[in-house]
């Protein structure tokens, strides 16, 4: 038995996940219900999901809440029931639980007292410092009960604790051997620390520090700690030197299934994916994105080459290239969709979103879709010609995005980052820009500027000669397109991802 506990969680149905981090897990969950792996994700339920957003008259981007839809409510069961102690108070606990063959995602849902139920009411999005404490304080105490009522401690072969927010878990529930760390951030900055009060409160220990890392809590308790990328490794042994040993990687992937365009997956799976065929599929996956695209702006496509942005809005994911790129690349070769939002906090990132809105109201290159779901994901990334993917390097753990793009024959323009060393090759199944880093800057300095300004002019102009390339000589473009798909279909495949994380479990399953 795998239990995977995390804060948030992507499936098909339901708003209970606000990035990469919930798709991630939603795709290791598909896998494993796919290759018949018990399986359990254990997270929250959030009454109003995430963010949204709709702009006002003046383009101001306004956050209003994600209520959960019927269609998911009604695929959810109310397992049980059960209390736990929070603030020293009896809350009471509702399991409710999505079943896909092996796999179960489970979700706590506090019911009363009243503040309990609301420490749930959004994902990411909390009061104040106290609150968050509390909300993961919830998740940790919840999971330890299920796992005893529901499990057994004798049944576990490993509990996975996705990023810093499930770590403390091993405070409550302590089952030496079992804990394994996963970190999916790539600064040091992205680890949350809370007072040391909060945990003599709660828990009566009173540690050595005065602010208390999540992170390394788990990482104390686990037996192994995996970074996601092998980039994403040589920066973490330099983070948590301490913790090197038992330190090492599984390079993300994705579900192939949940990504794929169908037609190209039988063609592929069939073994005559020649080119010629291949160009008349990806050209029929564009005409259907016509229709799609006219939902949120009536626009000519004709011959131009559709680009596409597609990330969380926050500053080292350095949304300005493509916002700059709007402005100085010909607008009669090419269209630019982005697809994106920042957290509502997050004051930088709502700024972008505010130049994306008035780009997309002034100008004919570019459509803005702000409410990036997965489903829009799963349009967009198969139905692009080219995917950018512009992360301040360093600070990219490892990405997916590029991987949905590439098994649908969408190659990407990237910085060298993450995941992309292990996977792309230059003007072979994709392209590059700038090179790679080996030490973290931290974004917003003066020597992260010097860099920014440098990276995009190196990334402008292979912009402009893959455009220039598309145009004229579109062979050899889709010759790249169709290298991306067949080199990434079994690397970037989730079933490898599995494998490497649970060669002992998926060998007995699968």
């Amino acid at each position: 038995m795998i239990i995977s506990v995390t804060p948030d969680l992507a499936l098909d149905y339901g708003h209970t996940y606000a990035g990469g981090l919930g798709v991630l897990e939603g795709d290791k969950f598909y896998c494993a219900s796919k290759l018949g792996i018990p399986y359990k994700v254990l997270s929250l339920f959030y009454h109003e999901g995430y963010v949204d957003y709709e702009f006002d008259d003046q383009g101001n981007p306004i956050p209003k809440p994600q209520p959960q839809p019927e269609e998911f409510l009604n695929k959810l069961v109310k397992d049980d029931t059960f209390t736990i102690d929070l603030k020293n108070q009896s809350v009471k606990v509702e399991v409710l639980k999505y079943q896909k063959g092996s796999a179960e995602s489970i979700f706590f849902k506090p019911i009363e007292p009243d503040w309990a139920y609301h420490l749930v009411d959004r994902l990411y999005i909390e009061r104040d410092l106290e609150e968050k404490f509390l909300k993961y304080t919830l998740l940790a105490k919840a999971s330890a009960e299920f796992i005893r009522r529901f499990v057994g401690v004798d049944e576990i072969d490993y509990i996975d604790l996705q990023e810093s927010y499930a770590c403390i878990l091993p405070l409550i529930l302590k089952i030496p051997g079992k804990y394994r760390v996963v970190i999916h951030t790539a600064g040091p900055w992205g680890h949350p620390t809370f007072p040391k009060e909060f945990f003599e409160k709660e828990f009566g220990y009173t540690f050595i520090s005065d602010n208390i890392s999540l992170t390394e809590i788990g990482l104390a308790a686990a037996s192994e700690v995996f970074a996601v990328s092998a980039k994403h490794y040589e920066i973490m042994c330099k983070i948590i030197p301490h913790f090197s040993e038992k330190l090492r990687f599984v390079t993300n992937g994705i579900f192939i299934d949940r990504w794929m365009d169908e037609d190209l997956k039988t063609r592929y799976e069939k073994g005559n994916l020649y080119l010629h065929d291949f160009v008349s599929i990806r050209e029929s996956i564009k005409k259907k994105f016509i229709n799609f695209i006219k939902q949120y702006k009536d626009i000519d496509i004709n011959d131009r080459i559709i680009i596409g942005w597609c990330r969380r809005f926050t500053l080292y994911k350095r949304p300005e290239f493509v916002i700059k790129a709007i402005n100085e690349v010909s607008n009669k070769d090419s269209l630019f969709i982005i697809s994106g939002k920042a957290h509502p906090n997050e004051g930088g990132g709502l700024d972008y979103m505010r130049i994306c809105y008035k780009l997309h109201k002034e100008r004919g290159n570019i459509i803005y879709i702000p409410n990036y779901t997965v489903a829009i994901a799963k349009e967009i990334l198969k139905s692009i010609d080219l995917l950018l993917f512009t992360p301040f390097i360093g600070l990219e753990a490892c990405g997916t995005s590029y991987m949905k793009a590439a098994v649908n024959g969408v190659p990407t323009l990237s910085s060298p980052d993450g995941g992309v060393l292990e996977l792309i090759v230059d003007d072979v199944n994709g392209w590059l820009f700038s090179q790679p880093l080996e030490h973290i800057i931290k974004p917003g300095t003066v020597e992260a500027q010097k860099m920014d300004s440098f990276d995009y002019d190196v990334f402008k102009k292979k912009l402009q000669q893959i455009i220039t390339l598309y145009k004229n000589n579109p062979e050899r473009f889709y010759k790249v397109s169709l290298n991306a798909l067949s080199t990434f279909i079994h690397r970037a495949s989730i079933e490898r991802v599995l494998k490497e994380y649970y060669p002992r479990i998926v060998k007995k399953w699968y």
